[in-house]
This record gives structure tokens, C-alpha cells and sequence, in this order.
């Protein structure tokens, strides 16, 4: 029979709960998107925390407890721990390691690393809040100061821990297109190209502006991994946890068998 070790989970999307798993990653991705009823369609997100984590929030020892093999010898695949307000409770440098799942259950590993980067001031860039906010939003501010203002400087669109993403996309090019039409078109799901086009007008001809929310809900469930720009970054005031996405020369060449399958 084979020994399997217990592991901490957290799903950040498509809904944010602590779990435990006698699933190793690939395993556990693959079992929430192709042979779990609990999931139908669609990428699943999560992260795989220290097992050694505890907070009092969560009675992860209970559950652990209860994470043991079946009588016949199979993995107990999930014995969930928390539902609410976990990421709140979650200590960013518990968080080891990030993965992206397919719609077909191929999971792709992320690892921290520094994030390096100075981007250029006042550059709209496109922000997709993933847990606990779903919001997606465009900022003037670069990654660091927009995680500082959303989980600091905001009650009323903020939240003491934000895990978000950057949409690849090119607004310049958008605004050509679209001005002077009578009918607006935009290469991004699920989104409206008149409201996107006057948010971003606004904060071109307001520059004292620096977020505008373009929708309240997730793009997530809609747009392709290829969209996802830089990476994904979990933030607390000035604490950030950065996990990188890797180049596509490395997609296509160390993750082939995943990237074949982003659609």
C-alpha cells in the first residue's frame, strides 16, 4: 500500500477554502476539474501551504486527523477545513508553492520569487482581483503600491489580504480602434467595451484618478491563461508574495504538455 503524506491546500479560485488532501498537487488538480462532481468546467487555482501552518482561526489539527486512507487503501481526496475568510487567516510565507489547473485537470507549478521589476509610473495597467474580491480593475499603480492600497488604504473596495493578477492587454491599441465608432469591440470576455472605453478616458483625462473599476465580477472564468501577465501576486500593506508565470519559450519547451492545453 502506498504511504501517502497529508497536505494543506488552499483554493483561491474558483472559490477560496482551506483543504486537506491526501492528494499530491497533480493528483489534486486533476481530481477538481475532470473527476469531481463538486466541479464541472473551467481552470481551478490553488496553493499549497506549509503543513506545519496553524492559526486559530482554523481547526487544522481536527482535520488532519480525519485525513486518512479509506479502508480500502485509497487517498482521502479532500476533507475540507474552512470556507470563509481564509485567505485573511492564511500567513503569506506559509504559502509554498502556486498552481494553475486546465480545463482537462493539467496543472502547472509556480514558485516564489522576488519581484524585481519597476514598471513605468502612470501606466494603466488592467488588475483582476481573484480572493476575496473579485473586482477587476484599472490603476495607475504598480503592482506593489496597488496590493498596498487595496489591503491598507481602502475600506470600502479593499480587504486585509488581496491575491490579484494583470491582464495582458493593449489599451492603446483599444482606444484607436473603438474611437469614433458607433459600435465598440473588445478582444476581452465578458467585458464591456463602452464602460471600459469611458473608465479608461476618465482616467487619461483625470490623472489625479489612479483605480477605476471596470466590472465587479471575475474575468477569471472566462479569459485564458495566455492573458495572464507576469504572474500572480498575494499581498499584505508591504508584504508581497510573488509567483511568477514562466516565459513562453519555457511553456512551450519545459511545460509543453500543460500548454498545449491553455485555451
Amino acid at each position: 500500500m502506498k504511504n501517502r503524506e497529508n497536505h494543506l491546500y488552499m483554493l483561491v479560485f474558483p472559490i477560496n477554502a482551506l483543504v486537506a488532501s491526501q492528494l499530491n498537487p497533480e493528483e489534486f488538480g486533476d481530481y477538481y476539474t475532470t473527476a469531481s462532481e463538486k466541479h464541472f468546467i473551467g481552470k481551478v487555482i490553488f496553493a499549497e501551504l506549509d503543513i506545519k501552518f496553524r492559526n486559530p482561526y482554523f481547526d487544522i489539527d481536527k482535520y488532519l486527523e480525519l485525513t486518512v486512507p479509506h479502508p480500502d487503501g485509497s487517498p482521502k481526496k479532500t476533507k475540507f477545513v474552512c470556507s470563509y475568510k481564509v485567505l485573511e487567516n492564511v500567513d503569506l510565507q506559509a504559502i509554498q508553492k502556486f498552481y494553475l489547473c486546465t480545463h482537462n485537470g493539467k496543472v502547472l507549478p509556480l514558485e516564489p520569487a522576488e519581484y524585481k521589476a519597476y514598471n513605468e509610473p502612470g501606466l494603466i495597467r488592467l488588475y483582476q482581483e481573484i480572493t476575496p474580491l473579485e473586482t477587476f480593475v484599472a490603476s495607475t499603480l504598480d503592482q506593489r503600491d496597488f496590493g498596498k492600497f487595496i489591503t491598507t488604504q481602502t475600506r470600502s473596495k479593499g480587504a486585509p489580504k488581496i491575491l490579484f493578477t494583470q491582464i495582458d492587454f493593449n489599451i492603446q491599441k483599444f482606444i484607436e480602434i473603438n474611437t469614433n465608432k458607433e459600435i465598440f469591440t473588445i478582444d476581452l470576455p465578458a467585458v464591456n467595451p463602452y464602460r471600459f472605453y469611458d473608465c479608461i478616458k476618465d482616467m487619461q483625462n483625470n490623472p489625479e484618478k489612479f483605480t477605476k473599476t471596470v466590472s465587479l465580477g471575475s474575468l477569471m472564468r472566462f479569459i485564458s491563461y495566455k492573458l495572464i501577465r507576469h504572474g500572480f501576486w498575494f499581498c499584505e500593506g508591504d508584504e508581497m508574495k510573488f509567483f511568477p508565470m514562466p516565459s513562453e519559450a519555457d511553456l512551450e519547451s519545459k511545460y509543453y504538455y500543460w500548454w498545449k492545453f491553455v485555451r
